[in-house]
Order: C-alpha cells, then sequence, then structure tokens
C-alpha cells in the first residue's frame, strides 16, 4: 500500500518521532504502526550521544535546551567539595536510569576506586527504557570515588563518579 500519501505522512511521523526524542533527550524511540492486513510501519530512531557527562560544560545549556537547570555556575576548582556534583571532576549521568558497575552479574566492574581510565573507557552502564546505555569517560584520569551502587536508580545530572 506504498501510495504517495502513506509515504509522505509516514515521512512526517519519523520527523516528528525524531523531533520528541530530541525535545525529550532520549536516546531512542520504537514504535510500530498498524494501518490493517499485512501493512504496518516498524520505526525505530535513535541517536549516538556525547551525552552532557560533565557539570561544569557551559555548552551544557545549548546541548539540551529542555534539560533541568544546571547547577549554579559552572563549577570552580575551589568549589564546596562536601557536595560531589560541585567538583570539577563529576562525571554527572545523562539521564534517568538504573546503574550497572559490571557488563553483566557476577563480572569484574568498569571502573574501581583508584583505576586509571582513558578518554572514552566505559565507566557503567546506565539502564533506560530497557536500553543499556554505556557512560564513557569524559577524560582520562584515575577513579577518586563512586558515588552511585550497583543496581541503584540515578537521576538526571545527578554525579556518577569522580575522575581526576
Amino acid at each position: 500500500m506504498g501510495n504517495k500519501t502513506s509515504h509522505d505522512s509516514d515521512v512526517s511521523f519519523i520527523a516528528a518521532l525524531a523531533e520528541l526524542l530530541r525535545e525529550n533527550d532520549l536516546t531512542e524511540l520504537q514504535v510500530k504502526r498498524e494501518y490493517g492486513d499485512n501493512d504496518s510501519l516498524n520505526v525505530r530512531v535513535s541517536r549516538q550521544t556525547q551525552t552532557i557527562v560533565q557539570a561544569s560544560v557551559p555548552a551544557a545549556a545549548q546541548t539540551a535546551p529542555h534539560a533541568p537547570a544546571a547547577p549554579a555556575a559552572p563549577a570552580a576548582p575551589a568549589a564546596d567539595m562536601s557536595d560531589p556534583s560541585n567538583h570539577p571532576g563529576a562525571v554527572t549521568s545523562p539521564m534517568v536510569g538504573t546503574v550497572y558497575m559490571a557488563p553483566e552479574p557476577g563480572a569484574a566492574p568498569f571502573a574501581t576506586v583508584g583505576a586509571t581510565v582513558k578518554e572514552g573507557d566505559t565507566i557503567l552502564i546506565i539502564e533506560a527504557m530497557k536500553t543499556m546505555n554505556h557512560i564513557p569517560a569524559p577524560r582520562a584520569g584515575t577513579i577518586k570515588r563512586i558515588l552511585v551502587e550497583d543496581g541503584g536508580p540515578v537521576e538526571f545530572g545527578a554525579p556518577l563518579v569522580i575522575i581526576e
């Protein structure tokens, strides 16, 4: 049933899904539309994101205009260290989900306190909507603190680890 009207509406529908993905800072969206007998549209829209993983990135406001307000100002090295999210080495959560410190139960964790990581190394996984999102180290350094528990919930913007 691939007539032009159906095709145009499918293109509009997919464009609307992509917009929803961007506006809500999602990484993936999957929809199946049933049109009738043996005629359906199955769409999966996803994006590879270099999500906001540093609390002190001034460009964060431009990257995610609908994100919750960033901490008051980019943290200065002399910031209050009692709040881990103010630490300049804080890696923050790019999404709401469940934290997993290892690739599977019983496996060695991706990162441990004192471990050296390279930029781009997976430091943990956040499961959101049944999708496993690998969270990369934004820079090379040493894991100084791990601020989340394996299997625990995490909010958007919450500090995950401190890398110095």
